[in-house]
């Protein structure tokens, strides 16, 4: 602020005086050192400045302090008196504040602050302002004259604009509106510099948007009866205040009134005023530069102000000349706004009515002096001025015809003499050559002609050789100098130095009357003498030049200007004399379009035709000046002569000679006509292209007159030869201007129709140098004359202009740009879009040169029109941005050239300062956040253009995009403010798709702060564009707040940026979109909706201000339910937008929100009590004007506050009201919630200073909420009113007992069950808070009460008072216990039920606070035998209240009751049936109530009581004790406190399995369900290996006590029942399913073992089925061998128990079988085999399960992968025992035909190629078996081929060979088969199986041995045989052979026994069964009981001793001693 100002101001003006005195001093120092005597004229000098400066001194020490102490005095005296001299003194006192001059400065600071201070004392004398102001407005008045000042002399005050910002200035404007009328004249004029100050500058002042307001509101005291003359002495300072606003953009801001109201304003006259009405000064404001000179606002207020000056006084207007001219000028302004407001305040002021003014009104004439203040007009610097002059007088001269017109005229060119420098005598020069020189740049402004040099230019090279040794110069143009390389006139110094004084001489409006005028324009009479030539100006230029454009203006159809032949002779005469010979390019170019214009336009008349040709022709051939007859009367003596005026002359004449040719019509004038075209075509060479631009003018107009049209097709090509082939630069460029103008003239199909364009194509594509730049200018010309005809060719040249700006030479490149520059220049909005998509396709082209090419191009598009710039840009910019990022450095220099050229078409000044800075921006992406701070520190003072917006978007892109927080955040602000600053917001659309999308996702963004700008922003958009041009926006808001997948941050700014975007589109759609379309999502089913309404509540509050009031009672509902919620995040944003309302809306709307924050108190959640009690406090704070604090503030101060809130409440809400809320508040203080309780306390302490005192002015209200309280029902609403019943007890004491307990009392007897709870509670903490002696005093009273509540028919009664028991125990003792038990017990024992049945509630509930005290007295009264109906009912009812204390008499009440009910079932028959049934139904309860009521530290107790009694003697004991077991499982599932006693419970019922009694089996089986039903099985399944054990251990003592079952089964009684089984079935799936190895491993095997020991007809089908599938489901998985093992062997188990029940489980089996075949274990393999065996009964399709096990045999089947894992050789010797298995059991089923031979095939070739023994073994088992099922003839050929065949080779075979031999022989022989062999077959067979018993390898002994035991059986002459082979077999049981061997003799001989049963039992056989008889016992123990096994079969010991007694028959004493002893020790106890 000013402060901060004025120190810097006085520290620098310190530091300055202090620099200066020390300066002083040295001086003073160094002067006394070289001290000199002085003169008496030095003394007396020296004197007179002593003198006068001790007057300076005493002024500054004594006047001045004095003075402003007497202002200051009167002011203080009297504010009217001090009012009145603020007019007088404030200018004085001002510039004492702010002076800088040097006798202040020497003084200190005392001098200034005075003047300060008095300032700010008068300031206190604005009495309209409160006088705390004073000194701001002080500040403000110094601030607004701190320019001023600085000089110490006469300056006056001068006000200058104020810095940005400036508080003092903000606040003395706000005060000055805010006094809502006009000050007093004298305030007014004291403080109008601040006002003037606040309207003056570019910049908006914060704070100062109301002095204009101001300034309008006291024009009204400029005139009628508030007029004061103060006021009136600073119209014309007001209205120039304005007028300077207006120069500025900023005056768009103003709206009420605008800066046009109040200029208007500040000319209010009075109509009857006397004398003038306004002075000569106070209209100049309007008349000066600032107005009807000034800029485009400036005029048209000026003239509004002139129209209704005019309106009130008209003659005022017509009367002044200078008012008249000024409006004149203005009717003829260019821009129409300017013009239509001009042409009313004419019309007005000429008496036309201002409602009758239209355009076409014809204007009345000026008067007749209307040249003399015109004239200095026409050269005014302001070239819209300059015109309209022109045009204005123009039009006069055409209302004023004749004599007038000529005088007029000659005065023009009179004035253009007069500035036209005057030739020296003698002055000569060189004609005109042309040369070649560079290309045609523009000419220079007027305004640098001396000012600068002109940069040196390139020199074009163009082969022609150059002319070097020339020294000659010519005096040309600067433009001919260009082109033909000639130097120009270089300017002396002396010239620089008049250009200099000239230029730097203030400028002053140049005044006339009409005889200066007129003599200025005489020629002086001097004698010849040789005189310098006279030196040119710029203000002579600019006379000349405003001379000519007069002259042109003549020929305009609007002047209506007729010249006849004389006045053209004068004008033709004077522009061929003078005009077209000007030295000055510029004049002449203007000279010879005029001249041009005036023959065009007025030479058509045959006599001028006839005067003019000749004329004309004349100058064209001799270069003269024209007769000077036809100079009369101009002077003549500044005529130019010399060559190069006749050279110009020349060249200018051409083009008159053109517009004469336009006249000639008839066909003798078609020669001249020809002769005239063929001379436009010549001049074309000239090399000045203003030439040949007006020679290309008139060529166009020619085209089709006289025979040009025939000779059209040879002109062009004539012309097309010298544009591409021309030899020097000028031809080019004026071939290419004659081809633009023929084009134009002919026709634009001449273009197709010539070839011109596609000669232009080929040339600029492939021609040379010369031709590409021909072909590049005439493409230029061509645009430029056709305009929008030419847009279609652009398309089809654009490639040949791409690969121009690649071209290698220089000047083809730079004809290129400046050719494309004008195409863009001249392009429509259609051309723009046929142009872009070619250029963009360019760019995306990889090639550099064309991407380069097309970024030039892109670039160039900065020369389009404004309206199609603001079109292209927006894809133009972001393209060029892309470039930087490309690899070669060329593309990235023409991207940052081609960004500098558009960035030089920005119109905008602030953004020019800071385009370098975009730039880097652009290029580099780490300058962004740079660029960003540079706009925002940036102040706008004008509009955004659209090239600045071209470049500020992708810099605002990009830092929206920036992972910063800064970034975004800055970008987001520039993104919502660009829109208000744009010329037309259109302009700002087409960047929206690149903006809104980031736009979007920064309002997502996790910082607030970020979320905030970007709504803030979108709002900005949708009020400056409309809500129209973002149709999708609204919609993707609604759905990002519905959007479940957001997170609460996104739905945040959503909401945020949803309540910005309708407040901008306006507040009926604001209320309109909430009611319909937000406020009903408040129910929605989904959190994330609801959160986003109350976002959107949040947020829309403060965006939408007072007008919101409308939504308040619609969003209530909704806000509550959010408080409601379910969810935690929508509870919170419900509060924080309940929050916000309360602060906007809380004071006005208090009736609509304190109802619902009260209903809030009270509500069941927490969460919403608290969210109410914050918002509660938050209103009440606002009401009170305090904040809610801490709960430890009770300072004084706070005490204080709290009672001033207190007071402001009641204020506001009214007494009532304020009781009652209060009174919800103070109930609050105790609510169940302990946040609930801090809230309260906080707010209570906030609003009520002494809680005790507050609390007696709210008792009565308090105690009925507390009494509504406690009758609501709610149990916490209840406990929350008695604490705070209890609070207040405690606080007030005896003041309330009185009051209060009669009151319960009364409830209690009155009221319903909800009232009587709460009356329990209620006194409950009446008892708690209160005194013992306090008690006492009412003990009968509250002993009544409490008892009669114990008894209370509803339970929640009774609790309530049970706890009022307790605490008037704790607080009495045991008088309670006398004054209540004893009556309790007497009641029990009454005869009236109902009393009985009251009395036991009362009892309970006694007990169930005093149980362990009451017990031992009532428990052995309640178990007498035998145990009453109601005894075993109150046991039921005391057990539910003594859980924790029952326990302990358990020893006595569980024997009791299960005795009790056993005895039911011994009862007598002569008892009541009904009657003990009633009393067992009771019992049983009693028990089943003492199960479920005991805590879980008597569970133990219990079920050890109940585990004594199951032993029991009586089976009706031992039933009813499984019966207890199945209660506590039943009444304590819930609870599950009892699992650690499972074991036991199980231990006990599986005891009973083995139980005599049926019935207490059943009810031990009803007990085991229970238990796994109720216990969870994977509780159970942990107790498995215990169960089986237990079992186990059962199974064997029972066997044991009933001596054993023999050989046969054992069948447990438990299970051998129906459904016996199924309680344990659950624990075993459980772990067969789900438990580890272990557990599944003994769940299987105990499982079994479970089906070992149970009947089969107890096994039913479906049982045995629930049985196999957890087992099959689980055998795959991947558990160890054992678990495997275990499921295996059960699931044989149950197919020999299930049978044909289980067939429906076959393919299962199957699978599950052969797949276990493949297992590493081998017992699984052999367990599978054997229950494959087992399945083939069931089975009905053994071919798929044959092929299977083929496959793998072969090691191809499915098992392949498991085979190679598990090892091969196991897998297939298991697969062909199984194969074997299968054979044998179920081969007969095979249905396929090659199902037994592929087996036989299988086994054939893995018998004679596998090198394992055990697979040729099983091969060869599978091998018997398939041959027994295919018949003797396979047999037959199986043992030919296999045995037969390989006699003859026998030595030569392998071993496993000879042993595969053995092993086919062995299994073949042992089926039946082996007894239908071919006799033949037979003995070879029988012959090569003794050569194998002979060999050496002990394998194939072995397998020989084995296998003439099965040969031997099959023998149908066995003793033969026998007798054949008999000494072979004895010789193999020799001790001394293998034990391998001598064991395969005695499986051969168990074989032949079991073939030919008798055979040993025979003579023939008794030799063979002594060696086995010795073997058996001498042998080794394995090699013993093989042959044990053998005499086992051979003696048939099985069906008894009949084979032994046959041996003993035949066989000797010693033999038959041994055979018996062997009999009875050992082979009978074989088991088969």
């Amino acid at each position: 602020g000013f402060d901060a100002f004025e120190d810097e101001e006085w520290e620098r003006q310190v530091k300055k005086d202090l620099a200066k005195k020390k300066k002083a001093q040295e001086k003073t120092a160094k002067a006394s050192e070289e001290e000199a005597p002085l003169t008496k004229e030095e003394k007396e000098l020296l004197a007179e400045q002593s003198l006068r400066r001790e007057e300076l001194s005493r002024t500054l020490d004594v006047d001045v302090p004095r003075t402003l102490a007497s202002i200051r005095c009167l002011c203080l005296s009297d504010i009217e008196v001090g009012n009145a001299a603020l007019p007088v003194f404030g200018k004085g006192v001002i510039a004492a504040a702010v002076s800088t001059c040097p006798a202040f400065s020497a003084m200190d600071a005392k001098l200034r602050n005075d003047g300060a201070e008095t300032l700010a004392t008068m300031a206190s004398c604005v009495y309209e302002i409160d006088e705390r102001h004073a000194p701001a407005l002080a500040r403000a008045l110094v601030i607004s004259f701190r320019g001023s000042g600085g000089g110490g002399g006469s300056e006056e005050l001068k006000a200058s604009p104020l810095p940005s910002p400036c508080a003092s200035a903000a606040v003395s404007v706000f005060e000055m509106d805010d006094y809502c009328d006009c000050l007093s004249g004298e305030s007014f004029s004291f403080l109008f510099p601040i006002l003037r100050a606040a309207l003056m500058g570019e910049r908006n002042i914060a704070g100062c948007d109301a002095a204009l307001t101001v300034l309008e509101r006291h024009t009204s005291m400029l005139a009628g009866g508030d007029m004061d003359k103060e006021v009136k002495s600073l119209r014309k300072e007001m209205a120039t205040a304005v007028l300077e606003l207006l120069s500025h953009d900023r005056s768009q801001t103003f709206s009420n009134p605008t800066p046009y109201e109040a200029l208007i304003a500040c000319y209010v006259t009075d109509e009857d005023a006397k004398g003038p009405a306004l002075s000569a000064s106070e209209i100049a404001p309007l008349l000066g530069e600032c107005g009807a000179l000034g800029c485009e606002n400036a005029r048209v207020a000026s003239m509004d102000a002139l129209a209704s000056i005019a309106e009130v006084h008209p003659k005022l207007v017509r009367n002044n000349p200078l008012i008249e001219n000024r409006i004149w000028l203005n009717c003829h302004a260019a821009k129409g706004r300017i013009r239509k407001v001009a042409r009313r305040a004419w019309l007005v002021a000429h008496g036309h009515d201002a409602d009758d003014v239209g355009d076409s009104a014809p204007l009345n004439p000026p008067s007749k002096m209307y040249a003399v203040p015109l004239l200095p007009l026409l050269s005014h610097e302001d070239e819209s001025i300059a015109k309209a002059a022109a045009a204005s007088m123009a039009a006069a001269m055409g209302m004023y015809p004749g004599e007038p017109a000529k005088k007029n005229i000659v005065k023009l060119c009179n004035a253009y003499i007069s500035s036209f420098p005057a030739p020296g005598s003698g002055d000569e020069g060189e004609p005109l050559k042309s040369s070649p020189a560079s290309p045609f740049p523009e000419p220079p402004p007027a305004a640098t002609v001396a000012k600068k040099k002109p940069a040196k230019k390139k020199v074009i090279e163009t082969g022609l050789p150059k002319k070097t040794k020339t020294k000659k110069t010519s005096h040309v143009s600067g433009s001919m100098a260009k082109i033909t390389g000639a130097p120009t006139i270089k300017k002396t110094a002396a010239t620089k130095k008049m250009l200099a004084k000239s230029l730097g001489a203030p400028k002053k409006e140049r005044t006339l009357d009409q005889d200066s005028l007129l003599s200025q324009f005489k020629a002086p009479t001097t004698e010849k003498k040789k005189v310098a030539a006279e030196e040119d100006s710029e203000a002579k230029v600019a006379v000349r030049l405003g001379v000519l454009r007069a002259i042109s203006s003549l020929t305009e159809s609007s002047a209506n200007v007729m010249l006849d032949l004389p006045l053209l002779k004068i004008l033709l005469g004077f522009l061929m004399a003078y005009g077209l010979g000007d030295g000055n390019e510029k004049v002449r170019n203007a000279s010879r379009n005029a001249a041009r214009d005036i023959v065009a336009t007025h030479g058509s008349s045959d006599e001028a035709i006839a005067f003019f040709l000749p004329q004309l022709e004349m100058v064209l051939n001799t270069g003269r000046m024209v007769s000077v007859s036809m100079l009369d009367p101009l002077p003549t003596e500044k005529v130019p002569k010399n060559v190069a005026a006749s050279d110009y002359r020349k060249e200018g004449v051409v083009v008159s000679l053109g517009s004469i040719a336009l006249h000639l019509k008839n066909d003798a004038d078609e020669d001249k006509i020809d002769g005239i075209v063929d001379m436009l075509l010549g001049a074309l060479k000239t090399p000045s292209e203003d030439v040949q631009s007006s020679v290309a003018l008139c060529l166009s107009k020619l085209m089709k007159k006289g025979r040009t049209q025939k000779r059209i097709e040879a002109l062009l090509n004539d012309l097309m030869n010298e544009c591409i082939c021309g030899s020097t630069l000028a031809s080019r460029r004026g071939a290419a201007y004659g081809i633009s103008a023929a084009v134009k003239g002919s026709g634009i199909a001449s273009l197709k129709k010539y070839d011109v364009v596609k000669r232009l194509e080929e040339a600029c594509a492939s021609g040379t140098p010369n031709a590409k730049e021909g072909s590049l200018f005439c493409i230029e010309l061509l645009s430029v004359r056709l305009g929008i005809l030419f847009e279609p060719y652009v398309i089809v040249l654009l490639p040949a202009l791409l690969k121009a700006f690649s071209d290698a030479n220089d000047y083809v490149r730079a004809a290129a740009d400046r050719t494309v520059g004008l195409i863009m220049g001249n392009l429509s909005g259609h051309g723009v879009k046929l142009v872009m998509p070619a250029v963009l396709d360019a760019f995306a082209e990889p090639e550099w040169r064309t991407k380069q090419a097309s970024i030039h191009m892109l670039g160039s598009m900065s020369h389009c029109a404004p309206k199609q710039l603001a079109k292209c840009l927006p894809q133009v910019v972001p393209k060029l941005t892309e470039a930087f990022s490309d690899t070669h450095p060329k593309v990235k220099s023409s991207a940052e050239e081609a960004l500098e050229e558009i960035c030089k078409v920005i119109k905008n000044p602030e953004i020019s300062s800071i385009s370098s800075t975009l730039l880097r921006a652009l290029t580099d992406a780490s300058g962004t956040l740079r660029a960003l701070e540079a706009l925002i520190s940036t102040e706008f003072v004008h509009a955004i253009d659209a090239p600045s917006l071209s470049i500020i978007i992708p810099v605002v892109h990009r830092g929206l995009r920036d992972r910063a927080a800064t970034t975004k955040r800055y970008a987001a602000l520039i993104s919502g403010n660009i829109c208000t600053m744009v010329n037309d917001a259109r302009d700002f659309v087409p960047y929206l798709p690149m903006l809104l999308p980031d736009l979007k996702s920064t309002l997502l963004d996790p910082i607030p702060d970020v979320r905030s700008i970007s709504a803030k922003s979108l709002g900005s958009l949708t009020r400056g564009l409309g809500e129209a041009t973002f149709p999708d926006l609204r919609s993707w808001l609604v759905d990002t707040l519905r959007s479940e997948e957001g997170s609460s941050v996104e739905r945040s700014g959503a909401a945020q940026g949803l309540a910005e975007v309708l407040v901008a589109a306006g507040a009926h759609l604001t209320e309109n979109v909430m009611i319909n379309e937000i406020l009903p999502l408040k129910s929605h089913p989904k959190a994330g909706t609801r959160e986003g309404v109350l976002w959107v509540l949040t947020f829309l509050p403060s965006v939408l201000g007072q007008a919101y009031s409308s939504l308040i009672d619609e969003s209530l509902p909704a806000l509550l339910s959010g408080l409601a919620d379910d969810n935690e995040s929508v509870r919170d944003v419900a509060l924080r937008a309940g929050r916000v309302l309360v602060r906007s809306h809380g004071k006005a709307h208090k009736d609509k929100i304190l109802p619902s924050l009260e209903d809030g108190l009270s509500n069941e959640d927490y969460r919403i009590r608290v969210a109410s009690l914050t918002l509660l406090g938050d209103l009440l704070a606002m009401l009170g004007g305090t904040k809610v604090g801490k709960v430890n503030t009770d300072t004084q101060d706070d005490i204080r506050q709290a009672e001033r809130a207190q007071a402001q409440i009641a204020l506001a809400l009214g007494n009532e009201t304020r009781k009652r809320v209060l009174s919800s508040l103070y109930l609050a203080r105790s609510d169940t919630a302990a946040v609930v309780r801090q809230s309260a306390v906080q707010v209570w302490k906030t609003v009520v200073s002494v809680t005790p005192r507050t609390l007696r002015e709210i008792l009565s209200e308090l105690v009925d909420l507390i009494v509504a309280a406690l009758a609501s029902g709610d149990p916490e609403r209840t406990q929350v009113a008695g604490r705070c019943l209890g609070d207040i007890v405690q606080k007030l004491g005896d003041q309330v007992l009185p009051e209060i307990i009669p009151v319960l009392r009364d409830n209690l007897y009155r009221g319903d069950e909800h009232t009587r709870q709460g009356v329990c509670v209620g006194l409950a903490e009446v008892i708690d808070c209160s005194g013992r002696e306090q008690i006492l005093a009412r003990l009968d009273v509250i002993v009544r009460v409490v008892r009669d509540a114990l008894c209370d028919d509803d339970e929640d009664v009774r609790t309530m008072a049970a706890s009022c028991f307790q605490n008037l125990y704790n607080l009495v003792g045991n008088r309670t216990l006398d004054e209540i038990v004893p009556a309790l017990l007497a009641a029990m024992e009454g005869d009236e039920n109902e009393a009985k049945a009251r009395a036991l509630n009362g009892v309970t509930m006694v007990l169930s606070v005093r149980s362990r005290e009451l017990l031992p007295y009532i428990v052995p009264r309640l178990l007498g035998t035998p145990l009453t109906i109601s005894h075993a009912e109150a046991l039921g009812s005391i057990s539910g209240v003594t859980a924790g204390t029952i326990h302990m008499h358990f020893g006595t009440i569980i024997p009791t009751l299960i005795l009790e009910v056993a005895s039911f079932s011994d009862a007598s028959d002569d008892v009541d049936e009904e009657e003990e049934k009633e009393r067992e139904e009771v019992v049983r309860e009693c028990l089943r109530a003492v199960c479920h009521n005991v805590d879980t530290t008597g569970v133990n107790w219990l079920i050890g009581e109940i585990a004594g009694k199951c032993a029991h003697d009586k089976e009706s004991v031992r039933k009813e004790a499984c019966w207890s077991f199945q209660v506590v499982v039943e009444e304590r599932k819930k609870v599950a406190d009892f699992y650690e006693q499972v074991p036991v419970i199980i231990r006990e019922l599986l005891h009973r399995l083995n139980d005599d009694s049926a019935v207490v089996l059943k009810a031990n089986n009803k007990a085991l369900g229970a238990l796994t039903s109720c216990v969870p099985a994977e509780e159970l399944v942990t107790h498995i290996s215990f169960i089986r054990n237990l079992i186990a251990s059962m199974v064997s003592d029972a066997r044991y006590r009933k001596g054993g079952v023999g050989d046969g089964n054992f069948f447990l009684p438990g299970f051998n029942m129906p459904k016996g089984l199924e309680p344990l079935l659950p624990i075993y799936q459980r772990g067969i399913l789900y438990g580890d190895a272990t557990v599944r491993e003994t769940a299987a095997a105990g499982l079994g073992e479970l089906i070992t020991i149970t009947a089969n007809k107890y096994l039913a089908g479906p049982f045995l089925i629930k049985l196999t599938g957890p087992l099959l489901r689980i055998v795959g998985d991947r558990n160890p061998s054992a678990v495997k093992i275990a499921i295996v062997q059960t699931l044989g188990l149950i197919l020999t128990k299930g049978g044909p029940v289980l067939r429906a489980f076959v393919p299962q089996f199957q699978t599950t079988f052969v797949k276990a075949l493949s297992d590493p274990s081998r017992q699984v393999r052999i367990e599978a085999i054997k229950a494959l065996a087992l399945l083939m009964p069931l089975s009905t399709r053994v071919d798929p399960l044959i092929k299977e096990l083929v496959a793998t045999s072969l090691g191809k089947g499915s098992n392949a992968t498991t085979m190679e894992t598990a090892g091969v050789v196991a897998i297939q010797t298991a697969t062909l025992e199984a194969l074997a298995v299968v054979l044998k059991h179920g081969g007969k089923k095979a249905k396929v035909a090659e199902s037994i031979p592929s087996s036989l095939d299988a086994g054939k070739e893995l018998l004679t190629t596998h090198e394992d023994d055990g697979i040729r073994e099983s091969a060869a088992k599978v091998m018997g078996y398939a041959c027994e099922l295919l018949g003797t003839d396979e047999a037959n050929a199986i043992l030919q081929e296999c045995v037969i065949d390989k006699v003859s080779k026998l030595s030569s075979c392998s071993p496993e060979t000879k042993h595969g031999i053995a092993c086919i022989c062995r299994r073949v022989f042992s089926r039946s088969v082996g007894q239908e062999v071919d006799r033949g077959i037979y003995v070879n067979t029988l012959s090569m199986i003794q050569m194998l018993m002979k060999d050496d390898k002990t394998m194939v002994k072995e397998a020989a041995c084995v296998a003439i035991g099965a040969v031997l059986g099959s023998s149908a002459e066995v003793e033969s045989t026998l007798e054949s082979v008999e000494k072979s077999i004895v010789k193999c049981m020799d001790t001394k052979e293998e034990l391998a061997v001598q064991q395969a003799v005695a499986n051969g001989l168990s074989i032949t026994a079991r073939l030919q049963p008798g055979v040993f039992r025979t003579e023939e056989g008794l030799m063979l069964i002594n060696n086995a008889l010795k073997m058996a016992m001498s042998g080794a123990q394995r090699v013993q009981f093989s042959y044990n096994d053998f005499l086992w079969i051979a003696l048939d010991v099985r069906n008894g001793e009949g084979g032994l007694e046959e041996y003993l028959s035949l066989a000797h004493f010693d033999n038959a001693k041994k055979m018996q002893a062997i009999y009875s020790k050992v082979l009978v106890k074989i088991k088969a």
